[in-house]
């Protein structure tokens, strides 16, 4: 399988990079970033989840991806599309998601990537519609799905237990983007 590259004006999201394991770890310690994720990952854990894209990668032809700044070449994060985990409305369907390092908050780059992404995947994927989830709390992850024309799904609405391990599952909003309604945002 050829490596996956997608190009925006600043970024560039491409497949992860042993390199990446150390800023993907930082960034997953940062509680602000993990705020509405989970608890913060060890360095093995990071690794996982990155070992975890990859195999998606390769099994699915999409996963998230590394996302790097594009004239400094510095990780900032990751986007794309993958499959939603089982045990949630998401399962099966793809999923669209993001995560940035703190220091690329509120520069656009998360809608920058996340548009990126939904002009790939409805030109890639025979899917009719995209999905994401974010806890209810998070008013930039929601704003942004907004922001990029996902309309909130509240029938699909549901608590989420994978990420935090916990018996007390935790409420997320599920949010869509169908393809006959997708302009770039």
């Amino acid at each position: 399988m050829p490596d996956f590259t997608l190009s925006t004006p600043r970024l560039v999201l491409r497949e992860w990079r042993e390199a990446d394991v150390a800023p993907f770890h930082a960034m997953c310690r940062d509680p602000l970033v993990m705020r509405f994720v989970g608890p913060d990952l060890t360095r093995r854990q990071a690794a996982g989840e990155i070992a975890q894209y990859r195999q998606e990668r390769r099994r699915d032809g999409h996963s998230f991806m590394a996302v790097e700044h594009r004239t400094s070449g510095r990780f900032i994060g990751f986007c794309g599309i993958r499959r939603g985990c089982p045990g949630t409305p998401l399962a099966g369907q793809p999923e669209l998601g993001w995560r940035l390092a703190k220091r690329a908050w509120g520069q656009g780059y998360a809608r920058e990537a996340a548009a990126a992404a939904i002009t790939w995947g409805f030109g890639h994927l025979a899917d009719e519609r995209l999905m994401a989830m974010t806890a209810p709390a998070n008013n930039r992850s929601w704003g942004l799905m907004l922001r990029l024309g996902m309309e909130h799904r509240p029938e699909l609405d549901f608590g989420h237990s994978r990420r935090t391990g916990a018996r007390v599952h935790r409420p997320h909003v599920v949010f869509s983007v169908n393809r006959t309604g997708w302009t770039a945002a």
